[in-house]
């Protein structure tokens, strides 16, 4: 009977177990990460490989992951306080902090590898870089000032660039410019989830609103921010990158996430912000898929 009994909850510990795993790396806003960084190798690509969109996307899970696991070790403390995260591994006890370092640990060198040996050299560095400045800055300057959005802008932004550059093995103006276009989006992309999130993170001790609250000010710079993005989306068509089919697409994309901003500005409330927040999410996906497209 005990045989039959360990055998049947067998399969309920490794559901469970693969349940705290994939909260631990995050694993639907890593699956974004990735489709980010396959989208900007389409881009690049000369010779289309569907082995390497494979081993890129392995890469991308696995090193978003450690990113995402080290973040929670950091932050196991403050995630409890916080109705978003207490019912994370760590603070649930369904993880302890040594096992969550070495998985976070093996992720990450394994990901980089699969950078260096699967693509090039420049590839695993941009990795690299995203890993540890979003792990050893970026998570650390959270509990001291809202500059951290700024900080945490730069290896967010860093997928299509590193995806581009893993099809090319060259950092060239598009890749910059792919960087360019995901940088500025993650400032309204977060300040909407900042405002919607902004009583959880204030019993952890976070502000991240650009000014003191859920204010005009912040609306503002979200819509403004949200306006910045239009221009710089169409920087690849100044440069004469892509035609002007693709290049009134992406404006139109631009007003429409502009939109909700505005009304953020107008109301001020959370549900708007919440509206610009799921914008963005449909928003990104989309301008890169325009820019792929203009290649065909």
């Amino acid at each position: 009977m005990l045989v039959n009994s360990a055998l049947k909850s067998f399969p309920d510990t490794i559901k469970a177990k693969l349940g705290a795993y994939a909260a631990f790396t995050k694993l639907r806003l890593t699956s974004l990460v990735v489709i980010s960084s396959i989208i900007g190798y389409g881009i690049g690509a000369v010779n289309f490989s569907w082995m390497e969109v494979f081993w890129l996307s392995l890469s991308g899970v696995l090193v978003t992951g450690a990113s995402n696991g080290f973040n929670q070790v950091i932050e196991r403390d403050v995630d409890a306080l916080m109705n978003r995260t207490k019912n994370r591994p760590l603070p649930q006890g369904t993880m302890s902090v040594i096992e969550a370092i070495l998985l976070a640990t093996a992720m990450g060198v394994v990901g980089l590898a699969l950078l260096y040996f699967m693509f090039n050299q420049l590839a695993a560095v941009l990795g690299a870089l995203a890993l540890f400045s979003y792990v050893l800055i970026y998570t650390p300057l959270k509990r001291y000032s809202s500059i951290a959005v700024l900080v945490g802008a730069f290896p967010g932004a860093i997928p299509p660039m590193l995806g581009y550059v893993a099809a090319t093995a060259a950092f060239d103006l598009y890749a910059g410019l792919l960087f360019a276009s995901q940088f500025m989006w993650q400032f309204p992309h977060f300040w909407a989830i900042a405002w919607v999130s902004h009583e959880d993170y204030k019993r952890a001790g976070y502000h991240l609103l650009p000014s003191k609250g859920k204010d005009g000010q912040s609306a503002f710079l979200t819509l403004l921010y949200a306006l910045f993005l239009i221009p710089v989306s169409l920087l690849p068509w100044a440069f004469d990158l892509i035609g002007p089919i693709a290049a009134g697409a992406l404006a139109v994309a631009g007003i429409a996430f502009a939109i909700p901003a505005f009304k953020l500005l107008r109301m001020k409330s959370d549900k708007s912000a919440r509206t610009v927040m799921f914008a963005s999410f449909f928003y990104l996906p989309i301008a890169q898929l325009i820019l792929l497209f203009d290649k065909f």
